[in-house]
């Protein structure tokens, strides 16, 4: 997986910062007994994945690979594999 460069991209980034900025805000208030801030941190983790999606669909994501690109990096996986 090293090799294909997998969320290294701007929206990848931005919507993990976000999405575990929201777990930490959730773990805080769930261990202070708080259920209005545990699900304020919940909305805040959701928000990262919008957030993250909509940068995607602006062209900050990893562009999807060609069906035959798939084929021939499956097909040098396998040869690798064998020899």
């Amino acid at each position: 997986m090293a090799g294909s460069a997998h969320g290294h991209t701007p929206a990848a980034w931005t919507g993990v910062i976000i999405s575990f900025t929201g777990f930490c805000i959730a773990g805080v208030f769930m261990v202070a007994a708080n259920p209005l801030g545990f699900w304020a941190g919940m909305a805040v983790v959701l928000l990262g994945g919008v957030v993250g999606a909509a940068m995607k669909a602006a062209g900050l994501g990893q562009p999807k690979e060609p069906r035959e690109q798939a084929e021939a990096r499956a097909d040098a996986g396998r040869a690798q594999a064998a020899s």
